[in-house]
């Protein structure tokens, strides 16, 4: 089985994948000090768990924005499984497609790994939302190019600064609004309707300019654990996939030779 690792700002997913199926998955707040001994007991008990054991765990992919995790990652695949991990855009895992922006190598390797699935799953110029820490809004042309996109702060950092910077404004949930009233009438309501329909107008906007500036129809495709939040109340997506980026870690990884 290969073990598929999606490493993000806020949360790190593991995914077993047996071939092209997913098995399970499994998610932990992203700690840059954790090692990769606390890693293995977290995962090798779940695993256990799934009725999965360490030997058949034959190949681990990586993809990370955070740097300072990446040792002890290491160190979780070489001592408890026995493989030598592949971290995608390096080595064997080198990105396949092309990059055409200015700094190539800045781009986050989640963001090209959507890429890929993206092209791999759906035709022609796509429009790519992921809903993470930051939200990013990605282009990718019908021959599976990346084309540059946009950086937005996400939905619960905004919240965090909202909260945090005011003296009397409670935390909330981010949920779709009961109905689609934007005038509210206690002080939550009126929070929600800020943030949430805030959000929705921006990405409707931006994703209408994005399409004027491609000039050619684009799907729009959408991931992240709050891409479902947003589909109820707009039509911008064509699909909502939550698993592209782990997905694109398999397709990577299988092309790399890895099982």
């Amino acid at each position: 089985m290969l073990l598929a690792v999606d490493v993000g700002n806020t949360n790190i997913v593991f995914a077993m994948f047996d071939g092209d199926t997913m098995r399970t998955r499994w998610r932990i707040a992203t700690d840059p000090h954790r090692t990769g001994d606390e890693y293995a007991v977290w995962l090798i008990q779940l695993m256990q768990i799934e009725g999965i054991a360490r030997a058949e765990v034959t190949g681990m992919i990586v993809s990370s924005v955070v740097p300072r995790a990446r040792h002890n990652l290491e160190v979780l695949a070489r001592k408890y499984f026995a493989v030598e991990p592949l971290f995608a855009g390096e080595g064997k895992a080198a990105w396949q497609i092309e990059i055409d922006v200015e700094e190539p190598r800045s781009l986050g390797a989640d963001r090209a790994v959507n890429a890929i699935a993206a092209h791999a799953k759906y035709p022609g110029d796509l429009i790519l939302i992921d809903f993470g820490t930051a939200t990013t809004i990605d282009h990718v042309d019908a021959k599976g190019a990346y084309k540059g996109g946009i950086i937005a702060p996400g939905i619960n950092l905004s919240l965090d600064a909202l909260v945090n910077n005011t003296a009397k404004l409670p935390r909330i949930a981010i949920e779709a609004p009961r109905d689609d009233s934007v005038i509210g009438r206690n002080t939550e309501d009126q929070m929600l309707i800020g943030v949430y329909w805030g959000y929705v107008a921006m990405l409707e906007g931006l994703i209408g300019r994005m399409k004027a500036q491609i000039g050619r129809p684009a799907s729009v495709v959408a991931t992240g654990g709050l891409a479902v939040v947003f589909d109820k109340h707009t039509s911008i997506f064509n699909a909502v996939d939550a698993d592209l980026t782990l997905q694109g870690l398999a397709m990577i990884a299988h092309t790399a030779g890895a099982k």
